[in-house]
């Protein structure tokens, strides 16, 4: 009966919160007892010293944007009030002033001082200092806040300083048709626009510019010639923080509707489940949309965790969704979709806890990678709000499946951050006075942007992985850190399946780190997600060395797309294609077929997730690539690897397409790709078209061929003119034959209100074509100027000529023959005029024409502006814009959707541990050179940093996701056993 009832209690001692040691259990025990999860070798760690309940000293970065600058001042139209002032240099000012002097940076930074005088000069036993330098790490300044006073009371400062500062200031733009805003012909601005801006302005707290349409440039012709073209469309500049520039953004856009003869309207529910009514990639979203003709206006996502408004702003309702429509009736016929959505969601939640630390790090700088997590799995994330120091996160969804890879994917986040403790063993009394540790802090902080805590027995420090490594070198340049006897620790956050790949067999690989560089490594608090990793040293030599060893047997991975029929193709029978392959470069491979993601008969989208994964330690992370080329080269060319193209269409013109959803479905089907919408609060045109690498160009070539475009080509009216193209050959053979051989339509119109600079009266000939086909209206503009030749007619080209290509004759390759012998070709042609040879010219000109509007308070120069632009040979319409180049596909991998689950580890080093003797950073022999080919040694030299694993060929490779890392983290493990 004992031995019954003690194993009754064996899975509670198994657990992972009971398989680590505390502090004092430190030492050689865990050398001895190889089951237990503590590597040491050598003296056990000396304990830290308790943590002191005296004042303590801490200093943090504050993100101001001091390197966004100000619109060019020749382009303003209107400007809100004194936004010219607080986003322009003055007139006397240099050229070469800096953009952090601009006084919208000078006045923030002197809110922030007064703030912390205030602070101050509270009876609170508190103080606050603000430190502003020019490191050389950063281009622009870098603000720092330093507190000194009890623990307590610098945190809830550091809260109250985050939460009064306008952190992040960012520049959105929303484009609009130059007609919804001004009159055109009579050249003004309307008014109901401008004081509807400045309203804007006021109400959210920004600062809005309406700027002219820019030029862009557009590579064509035969030998990829530039074209500077100006696009037709005005923009909307909006300047300020996160959820104040989302909110006037989504009034502009709320307004451009209305302005469309559109209706508005709102409904209201729980913030928590806007994105669960989104669905996946905002499918549900976008069908109710398309079902009912309307656009649907979410506020920004994790409006709670900010608190920061502007003085006399307003915040918007985070529980207000605006809805946009045609008829009254297809506004309801939304509500009642978005309620009937509503009441069949199932809600799974789940909780984790994080470090307050680092949720406050998430929160300041990776919250664009937070925001993709939600969409690709339809999940809320609820934060605490930015500098509460609360640890608890919560995770909602529809299914587990889609709880457990938003928390897996969020945790992965997490490892990006380090924190590390540099420790007294002996204080010395003469330690710096309070002014030379705010130096000493605000020096740390400027050359790191890390958090740093000083208590005058340790250093503790929180941030990136490359902030913790700054801060460390840093203070290990201050004598009086390292004068007395001191041990570091920095933690490493990993996920538990990533244990033994790290540790080796037996703890073999960490055994060798310790032995190699005399530093101490722990594993310890394994939570349900993650574990920790601590490094151990008595100097900070050892802990460079040591770190970067363990930095390179950390997991680099890269995950693709391949189709589940051919993974038995590619394991072979008995596995031995796979281990030939794996073997050849010492690479892990996975795979995971449908029934590991969670069963068939699921949503699309699961079937486009990356379902290979190849996972190697980072110090070989060069053969990722060639390890993905071979496997690809056992697909089907029609099932080549998954890659991204982005198409540009009108945004508004995008709600045309989603009514025509189904075919979009079927087109999808045709080709298996997936066309992916922007959101409507993104206000963008770039739409996503992801699938294979052969597939996508003929994907988007039919997209686009439900994509309308026209081309207005404007002539000087003449009678011979006229008399053909009011011509029965004209009208029953010319036009059919543009249609039938250049699918392109032509059609003649007259406008009154076009003249040329002249006052001659003018015809308008209007192309309209689909987007796939805008390649053959050079051709049939060439086709109908030989019929024009063959009739005799000479027409007068005013506006909207097409350039020609750059000569290719092989003058350029004769400069220095004079020869007559050798016709000169003229000089290439980029304006429709003839009267004005160059685009130069007319840049020059369209600038000095601007030059009027530096003070835009005052508008009476537009009227001029407008009429010598529209007479202008050089005006928005021009030039031709074609289509996106859609011959040419991408051959980036898509970022991976990090979407694997699984209930056991299947990563342990087992066939994928490298030779000792080759690429061993800790080898004994002679050193070797990457398979890569690149001649560079493997073994760490004394005092190197971190390699940043040379040379990374895929945008997905590398080890897990770091502060210079393009990529949501590391994937988790893949569900199913291994085939």
């Amino acid at each position: 009966m004992n031995k019954l009832s003690s194993m009754r209690h064996w899975p509670e001692r198994m657990s992972p919160a009971n398989f680590s040691m505390s502090r004092a259990n430190m030492g050689m025990q865990a050398a001895i007892n190889p089951r237990r999860d503590i590597a040491a070798q050598g003296p056990p760690p000396i304990a830290a010293p308790p943590v002191p309940d005296g004042p303590i000293h801490y200093s943090f970065n504050v993100p101001f944007a001091s390197d966004l600058a100000g619109p060019n001042t020749e382009d303003i139209l209107h400007a809100t009030t004194d936004a010219v002032l607080r986003w322009t240099h003055p007139e006397e000012a240099p050229d070469d002033v800096p953009v952090y002097e601009l006084p919208v940076h000078a006045m923030n930074l002197v809110h922030l001082r007064q703030l912390c005088r205030d602070i101050t000069s509270n009876p609170m036993p508190i103080e606050a200092h603000v430190i502003s330098t020019t490191p050389k790490r950063v281009n622009g300044q870098v603000t720092t806040v330093c507190l000194s006073g009890a623990p307590d009371l610098v945190q809830q400062t550091r809260e109250t300083v985050l939460n009064h500062t306008p952190l992040s200031l960012r520049c959105t733009t929303v484009v609009v048709d130059g007609h919804l805003v001004a009159n055109l012909s009579e050249g003004v601005l309307k008014k109901s626009v401008t004081d509807f801006l400045d309203e804007t302005s006021v109400f959210c707290g920004v600062d809005i510019f309406l700027l002219g349409p820019k030029l862009t440039t557009l590579t064509g012709g035969l030998n990829g010639d530039v074209d500077l073209l100006r696009d037709q469309r005005w923009r909307v500049a909006i300047y300020g923080d996160y959820l104040s520039s989302e909110h006037a953004k989504t009034r502009v856009l709320i307004h451009i509707d209305q302005l469309l003869g559109r209706i508005v309207d709102a409904t209201t529910f729980d913030p928590s489940m806007h994105q669960l009514l989104c669905g996946r990639n905002r499918k549900n979203i976008k069908l109710i949309e398309s079902v009912t003709n309307t656009a649907i206006y979410f506020p920004p996502p994790f409006s709670s965790c900010y608190r920061y408004c502007p003085p006399n702003a307003q915040r918007r309702d985070p529980s207000k969704v605006l809805i946009t429509g045609e008829t009254p009736q297809a506004i309801e016929q939304a509500k009642f979709r978005i309620h009937e959505v509503l009441t069949r969601i199932r809600l799974f939640v789940k909780d984790v806890t994080i470090p307050p630390a680092k949720i406050d790090s998430i929160l300041l700088s990776r919250m664009d990678k937070v925001r993709k997590i939600t969409e690709a799995n339809g999940s809320f994330i609820m934060f605490p709000p930015l500098g509460s120091r609360k640890g608890m996160v919560r995770v909602q969804a529809v299914e587990n499946l889609h709880v457990e890879r938003s928390l897996r994917e969020l945790m992965a986040l997490v490892g990006q951050f380090y924190t590390a403790s540099w420790i007294f063993m002996q204080p010395d009394t003469r330690q710096p006075g309070n002014q030379d540790v705010q130096a000493m802090l605000g020096d740390i902080c400027a050359n790191s942007d890390a958090d740093v805590l000083f208590d005058r027995q340790s250093f503790a420090i929180t941030g990136s992985d490359e902030s913790i490594k700054d801060a460390l070198m840093v203070i290990s340049q201050i004598k009086f850190a390292v004068h007395a006897p001191y041990q570091i620790r920095v933690r490493i956050e990993l996920a538990n399946e990533h244990k033994e790949f790290v540790s080796g067999k037996k703890n073999g690989k960490i055994n060798k780190i310790m032995g190699h560089s005399n530093v101490q490594i722990i594993f310890d608090n394994f939570g349900e997600y993650n574990f920790n990793i601590e490094v151990i040293a008595q100097s900070y030599d050892s802990l460079k060395q040591g770190l970067a060893l363990v930095e390179q047997e950390m997991p680099a991975s890269i995950s693709f797309h391949v189709p589940d029929q051919y993974h038995k193709r590619i394991i072979g029978i008995g596995g031995q294609h796979i281990q030939r392959i794996m073997k050849k470069h010492s690479v892990f491979v996975k795979f995971s077929n449908a029934m590991d993601r969670g069963g068939m008969g699921r949503e699309d989208d699961d079937s486009r997730v990356d379902n290979v994964i190849c996972r190697t330690p980072a110090r070989n992370a060069q053969n990722l690539e060639l390890v993905k080329i071979e496997i690809l080269e056992m697909v089907d060319r029609a099932d080549s690897e998954f890659t991204s193209q982005v198409v540009s269409v009108d945004r508004l013109y995008h709600r045309q397409l989603l009514t025509r959803l189904p075919e979009i479905e079927e087109l999808e089907r045709t080709w298996n790709c997936k066309i992916v919408f922007p959101s409507t609060e993104q206000a963008s045109d770039e739409v996503t078209v992801t699938g294979p690498q052969w597939l996508v160009p003929k994907c988007i070539d039919e997209f686009l061929g439900m994509v309308p475009d026209k081309h207005e080509v404007v002539l000087e009216r003449a009678p011979q003119l006229i008399k053909y193209l009011e011509s029965p050959d004209f009208v029953q053979t010319i036009v059919p034959k543009l249609k039938s051989q250049y699918e392109v339509e032509l059609t003649v119109h007259e406008n009154a209100e076009e003249r040329t600079e002249d006052g001659s009266p003018t015809v308008t000939l209007l192309w309209t074509f689909t987007r796939n086909n805008a390649g053959g209206l050079r051709d049939a503009m060439e086709f109908l100027q030989t019929q024009f030749a063959t009739a005799s007619v000479e027409p007068v080209i005013f506006r909207g000529a097409i350039p020609r290509p750059k000569s290719d004759t092989f003058e350029e390759s004769l400069p220095f023959f004079n020869s007559k012998l050798l016709q000169h070709a003229p000089a290439p042609v980029v304006t429709d005029s003839p009267t004005r040879p160059t685009f130069g010219e007319e840049v020059a000109r369209e600038r000095s024409i601007l030059a009027c509007l530096r003070k835009p308070g005052s508008m009476s120069s537009i009227s001029s502006f407008l009429d010598r632009r529209k007479n202008s040979s050089q005006s928005a319409a021009n030039f031709f814009k074609g289509s996106s180049n859609v011959s040419k596909s991408s051959l980036i991998s898509i970022e991976s959707t990090r979407s694997f689950n699984a209930d056991r580890n299947p990563w342990n080093d087992s066939g994928v541990n490298l030779p000792d003797d080759d690429g061993n950073p800790w080898s004994t022999g002679p050193p070797t050179y990457t398979n890569g080919g690149v001649d560079k040694l493997m073994v760490p030299q004394p005092g190197d940093v971190t390699p940043r694993h040379h040379p990374r060929q895929s945008a997905d490779s590398g080890r897990p996701s770091t502060s210079h890392s393009t990529n949501s983290g590391y994937p988790g493990p893949l569900a199913g056993p291994f085939r």
